[in-house]
């Protein structure tokens, strides 16, 4: 069992910057992948950002590409997401999620695959 804690949500305007938070409970935190999500109003959940368990390899979303970046730290049980250049598109809340994987290389781009999820914190980009 794993539990997810997200923070670092907050208003901010157009162009700023944001770094979210996501500690993770458990000493199991490296056997997992770990990725970053998030749901606005009135649409479905979407991939923004996913890093391997070793931190090696990332993986973003177009939309977000050269803007996030998504980074772990392993002794911690911690992962980031540094937003930049924020959008009011990138307005939602956005979910950290875990998903237990052998490979240390791999990341994971898809909900369907991931077995634990936080509760969300909310990031506003007003413009």
């Amino acid at each position: 069992q794993v539990q997810l804690v997200e923070s670092g949500g907050a208003l901010v305007q157009a162009g700023g910057s944001l770094r979210l938070s996501c500690a993770a409970s458990g000493r199991t935190f490296s056997s997992y992948a770990m990725g970053w999500f998030r749901q606005a109003p009135g649409k479905e959940r979407e991939f923004v950002a996913a890093i391997s368990r070793n931190g090696f390899i990332t993986d973003y979303a177009d939309s977000v590409k050269g803007r996030f970046t998504i980074s772990r730290d392993n002794a911690k049980n911690t992962v980031y997401l540094q937003m930049s250049g924020l959008k009011p598109d990138d307005t939602a809340v956005y979910y950290c999620a875990a998903s237990r994987r052998d490979s240390q290389y791999r990341t994971v781009r898809y909900l369907k695959d991931y077995d634990y999820w936080g509760q969300g914190t909310q990031v506003t980009v007003s413009s």
